[in-house]
């Protein structure tokens, strides 16, 4: 049994970071990002803001990637029916 338990974590473990690694790249796909003008805290904080009213929670391990993946999509399709306004618009113009 202990075999067993120690060859499954190393594939557990890749697929985490599998997920983690694809997550990461959709959403920098779908969020055009500017390096030569760098997000500030207020637009950070709208970005959360926005991927919590859409259902995203930070501390929720269990749900994740699937929370975040569905919050994500659900952003997107906000942030296009708005005129595909990227981060940091304000709080207020978030449906």
């Amino acid at each position: 049994m202990k075999g067993l338990a120690m060859n499954s974590l190393p594939r557990v473990a890749l697929g985490v970071l599998a997920a983690a690694c694809g997550f990461a790249s959709a959403v920098a796909v779908a969020q055009p990002y500017d390096p030569s003008q760098p997000l500030t805290r207020a637009q950070v904080r709208a970005d959360l803001i926005e991927w919590r009213q859409a259902g995203y929670d930070p501390l929720d391990w269990i749900d994740y990637p699937e929370n975040a993946q569905r919050a994500g999509a659900i952003v997107a399709q906000r942030r296009a029916a708005r005129g595909g306004a990227g981060y940091g618009a304000p709080a207020g113009q978030m449906q």
